[in-house]
């Protein structure tokens, strides 16, 4: 009897929405020079929204020169790269990327990936399967690139429990001292808005002769004097062998990176399949990443501004008792705890109040703490976080969800 793959697959998409987890994605197009304006497209037409999820944190895809950078290119060079790296697709723009990013992160060489999910799942498996016999340690709440490339790799694997430094070293002292080892783990955790603490694992890595493998994809752009991430503003770039990051957020165009010796990275360059078989970025989004790092290595404008409207939003959601999350970073979570509360919430934003806001939930996050994820950007002004305040505090007297979940976000 031949097998009914139809139907196999429409038990898994029930399964999805039966838990209240299945994504409907919302037509957007943003607004070039308004943001966070954007325009939503729906079957009844098109109406304004205020977009507060964006990961283009300091809204420097709208830069104007970020956007003069790509225009010329474009027009000098055109638009695609001509193919991978090793065959035609090496071109001045990305050379000149890569020396940009090792500079910026004190490093001798960088390496650029087509995105931040490959760049770690490329790179953390390539670097285990060089190590004879490698063990990796992972933080627990790692991303999910992360996870892949220690997967991939085959390397024996621990998992110490987040950010919980101790525990990792109960993990390094009861291993074999001679094998190799690398301590993978991220410097700034997106979702819950929280920092590692990287000199603790870093002294860890030195006692226990660790590699040390960061990604910092959140942080890059956003911290430290030149925007190096949270290693700079600890001062703990040369602590660490490899950082990853990503071009995507911050820097408010595509494409994820790792810097870190000269060795090191002609390894994964050598080996990795991830940039081996995968068309090189078009020149034309390298010379506006290119564009921002530059501005944001002598510019924290957008930083401070970011973080005072960031303060602001975090201040003004508390006011009105809605269960805000702690953190201390960029990154405002309010807490609801439910799949299908929090997509109840998420369009009730998006229908009543024109602000958009996606659900986050598992597995992205545990089961549980299901939670709506704010980014308030430079641009976000007080107006519109007064806005946002409204809205929310409506949305979740509409829905019942003034209840012990409050409680819950302030333990």
């Amino acid at each position: 009897m031949a097998f009914d793959y139809t139907t196999r697959f429409a038990k898994a998409l029930g399964d999805l929405h039966e838990e209240g987890r299945y994504r409907v994605f919302a037509d957007i197009e943003r607004i070039a020079g308004r943001f966070p304006r954007a325009v939503l497209k729906t079957p009844e037409g098109n109406r304004e929204i205020t977009v507060w999820c964006s990961n283009d944190y300091l809204a420097m895809s709208q830069h104007p020169d970020v956007l003069n950078a790509f225009q010329e290119t474009a027009r000098r060079s055109g638009i695609g790269a001509g193919g991978t790296r090793n065959i035609s697709g090496t071109h001045s723009e990305i050379v000149g990327l890569e020396k940009d990013l090792a500079d910026l992160h004190g490093k001798q060489a960088a390496l650029v990936f087509t995105s931040g999910y490959i760049s770690n799942q490329a790179s953390i498996s390539v670097l285990a399967k060089f190590l004879p016999d490698c063990l990796i340690f992972s933080d627990e709440l790692n991303h999910a690139s992360m996870i892949a490339g220690v997967v991939d790799s085959k390397a024996e694997k621990h998992i110490f429990r987040h950010n919980d430094f101790e525990h990792l070293e109960e993990l390094l002292a009861a291993t074999d001292p001679d094998r190799p080892k690398v301590i993978v783990f991220e410097s700034l955790y997106s979702m819950d808005g929280d920092v590692a603490p990287v000199h603790a694992i870093c002294d860890l890595a030195d006692k226990y002769d660790a590699l040390t493998y960061i990604d910092e994809v959140h942080a890059v752009g956003m911290y430290g004097a030149h925007g190096g991430g949270i290693t700079e503003q600890v001062d703990a770039a040369d602590r660490i062998d490899i950082i990853e990051g990503t071009l995507a957020k911050a820097f408010g165009c595509m494409g994820g990176y790792i810097a870190g010796s000269a060795k090191l990275i002609d390894i994964v360059r050598s080996y990795a399949p991830g940039f081996i078989f995968t068309t090189t970025l078009p020149p034309a989004i390298v010379a506006a990443a290119r564009a921002a790092i530059v501005h944001l290595k002598e510019s924290s404008v957008e930083r401070d501004s970011q973080q005072r409207q960031a303060a602001a939003t975090r201040s003004a959601l508390i006011s009105r008792n809605l269960p805000v999350m702690p953190s201390k970073t960029h990154i405002v979570p309010l807490l609801v705890g439910d799949p299908e509360r929090a997509k109840a919430a998420s369009d009730r934003l998006l229908a009543q109040h024109d602000i958009y806001i996606q659900p986050i939930n598992f597995p992205t996050v545990p089961r549980g703490t299901e939670r709506l994820r704010i980014t308030p950007g430079p641009l976000h002004d007080d107006a519109l976080i007064a806005d946002l305040a409204d809205a929310l505090a409506e949305t979740w007297q509409h829905l019942g969800l003034f209840s012990d979940v409050c409680e819950t976000a302030a333990e």
